[in-house]
């Protein structure tokens, strides 16, 4: 799984864009751009994947994901074997910081807009929004030119405002990703998505950055600040939260299902990186458990 750089400009030259993707299931494809990017789920369910983060999607879900933050959208495996048209539908808003100039949202009256965006560096997840919002930027698919901007900033607004939200990557994952911006670390973390649930080794992640063991194990340390297993462990256990508020499976086949190969490594990890026990983890968000 590669890491693409998509080209989001628009044919007509705005500086704003809206769409609905409506596919029957969304494309798995691990993928990042200048533009920031406002998400609204529709329809279907599945697995986000902003920067390191691992982070279960669903209808009226409201994600802020700000410029070259890597992210990926994938359906869970019924939406492949059923094929339904329409089954996963989503309103994308695309647009530069400096769409409206270079320093339009540097002025006093909008710089709880600016601080905004930057909290999107990491992606931001809007808890509990008011289904009158996820309106009003329905409405701007019927919109163009001067109304459509006036929307927009209003419903930034209103973002700005927010009060419960969620930052999904790492500051780690974002730095080091800016830092970096090379094939080596794009491959590398390419590796770690798409296997992570699976068998996964440094000696594989070495051989595809074109390092010895003990070179790339000092390499993926310093760009990363943590270690390869302490890396693949937070993204396994991230999975596994992601599948225990889904409620489908039992723990032990949480476990397997998230890469670990057995349970007794699984329920250490887990108490390390969430300071709980699984099913502790599960009674305290039964609230967000549908």
């Amino acid at each position: 799984m590669k890491l693409h750089l998509l080209d989001r400009s628009s044919i007509n030259n705005t500086s704003l864009t809206t769409k609905v993707n409506d596919y029957p299931y969304f494309l798995k494809i691990w993928h990042y751009h200048p533009e920031l990017e406002l998400v609204v789920i529709l329809k279907s369910e599945g697995t986000c994947f902003v920067g390191d983060s691992i982070e279960k999607f669903e209808v009226g879900d409201v994600i802020l994901i700000g410029e070259n933050v890597p992210h990926m959208w994938l359906n869970d495996e019924d939406y492949f074997k059923r094929n339904l048209k329409g089954g996963a539908k989503a309103i994308a808003v695309h647009f530069k910081q400096d769409y409206l100039g270079a320093t339009f949202f540097e002025t006093r009256e909008m710089k709880h807009l600016s601080e905004l965006f930057e909290r999107a560096r990491y992606g931001l997840k809007f808890l509990n929004i008011n289904k009158s919002l996820i309106e009003d930027i329905l409405s701007m698919l019927k919109q163009t030119g001067f109304e459509k901007t006036i929307s927009f900033l209003n419903i930034l607004n209103e973002l700005a405002k927010h009060s419960t939200t969620k930052k999904l990557s790492s500051e780690g994952f974002i730095n080091s990703f800016k830092a970096t911006k090379s094939d080596t670390q794009n491959k590398v973390m390419a590796y770690i998505f798409k296997n992570f649930n699976k068998t996964i080794t440094l000696d594989n992640a070495a051989q595809i950055a074109n390092m010895n063991a003990s070179a790339f194990s000092r390499y993926f340390k310093r760009i990363n600040r943590k270690t390869f297993s302490r890396y693949v462990s937070e993204i396994r256990i991230g999975y596994a939260c992601k599948l225990l508020l889904e409620d489908k499976i039992n723990i032990s086949a949480v476990c397997y299902e998230s890469g670990f190969n057995n349970i007794s490594n699984f329920n250490r990890q887990f108490k390390l990186i969430m300071n709980c026990t699984p099913s502790i983890y599960v009674q305290e968000h039964k609230f967000e458990v549908h």
